[in-house]
């Protein structure tokens, strides 16, 4: 009797990357597959989520956006480097199907299962393929999108699986809204740690103008960088406003599904989290991004009226405070973007993903 299959995930270090990827790992070892992550020395220190029985395959690759001169200039020494070692070890032990996440550090594992004609797929997380899985795509057999529409190269075909949420969201998925009334209120504010800034910034401002039958009802729960904290605390202090302020909060789901309101950043994870729970948000699309892709993020609610989106060049407290305004004050336009936001969402994405791993398995034996 031979071994189970083997899935080789390729993802690389951020959470972005490794959150589905992990989503993916521990589905498919309950339906009795063999699960092994390759990844760099970077992505490794990102895979303690894993589960234990994820062999950790960590080989040589690099970013030529970061380090100095003479790092950038080894990148491909090391890549190709990488590649070398990934199709050896795909030579002892074959894998059934090949997943990449993005990220450089699944370059060599992409490279490896192409060079070997192994099948392969990719999954994007945000509406804008990342650079790996831009050079990979029509490289792959499947390309399955986490946000939808994704732009797309041309001659690509893809398919919205969604993107793979937390179990702790799962939990929560499609949690009753309360509209906005005369009686205590929720506002969730979260944003990445690179994009935080700017919400400090502007949010406590907006909220302190706004009026005072909608504050005397609030209470907000502001993610805050450290370096940001005690002047966010301030803000609310000086303008009182009921507010709690952390640099993390480990119970995002449970804020998420209590919110009347969420005010937030545009991260695929972010996004599909508000989906699934189904909540009314004001999205600030991260303007940094690569290739804008968190304005990408935000079109799928934008367009389905769950969300208000503001670029940061238009990001003002006046501008915000009409928008959160609009939401709170009026309660069936709230409920309306709460049932949009559900409408958005795909629970199913980490099985949508698992047929498409075992679909793809099955046709190229």
């Amino acid at each position: 009797m031979g071994r189970q299959p083997l899935l080789l995930i390729a993802a690389g270090g951020t959470g972005g990357h490794m959150f589905p990827a992990q989503a993916l790992a521990e589905a498919m070892l309950a339906r009795g597959w063999r699960v092994r992550l390759s990844t760099d020395a970077r992505g490794a220190r990102y895979a303690g989520g894993f589960p234990e029985d994820v062999a950790v395959q960590v080989v040589p690759s690099a970013s030529p956006a970061r380090g100095g001169r003479l790092e950038r200039a080894l990148v491909p020494l090391r890549v190709a480097g990488g590649v070398l070692a990934a199709t050896a070890r795909m030579l002892w032990d074959r894998p059934a199907v090949v997943v990449g996440f993005g990220g450089y550090p699944s370059i060599p594992a992409l490279a490896a299962a192409w060079l070997l004609r192994r099948p392969r797929m990719l999954h994007e997380q945000n509406g804008v393929l990342g650079r790996v899985n831009r050079i990979f795509a029509r490289r792959v057999h499947r390309v399955a999108c986490g946000t939808w529409p994704t732009e797309l190269p041309a001659g690509v075909q893809a398919e919205h699986t969604g993107n793979p949420v937390r179990r702790a969201v799962l939990e929560r998925a499609g949690a009753g809204y309360i509209a906005p009334g005369d009686y205590p209120m929720d506002l969730l504010v979260i944003g990445g740690s690179q994009g935080a800034r700017i919400l400090s910034d502007v949010v406590p401002a907006a909220i302190a103008a706004l009026p005072p039958e909608v504050t005397r009802n609030l209470t907000v729960a502001h993610q805050a960088r450290e370096e940001d904290m005690q002047r966010v605390i301030d803000a609310y202090d000086t303008a009182g406003i009921r507010a709690e302020i952390a640099p993390f909060f480990d119970d995002i789901p449970r804020r998420l599904s209590e919110a009347q309101l969420v005010i937030s950043r545009a991260g695929a994870s972010s996004v599909a989290d508000i989906a699934v729970i189904g909540r009314p948000s004001i999205l600030i699309p991260y303007a940094a991004a690569t290739a804008n892709h968190q304005a990408a993020n935000a079109r799928m609610l934008y367009e389905a009226d769950a969300a208000v989106v503001i670029p940061e060049t238009h990001l003002t407290p006046d501008a915000l405070r009409d928008s959160i305004a609009a939401v709170l004050t009026h309660p069936e336009g709230a409920q309306r973007m709460a049932n949009a936001a559900l409408g958005c969402g795909r629970p199913d994405a980490t099985d949508r993903l698992v047929e498409l791993v075992e679909t793809l398995a099955q046709e190229r034996r």
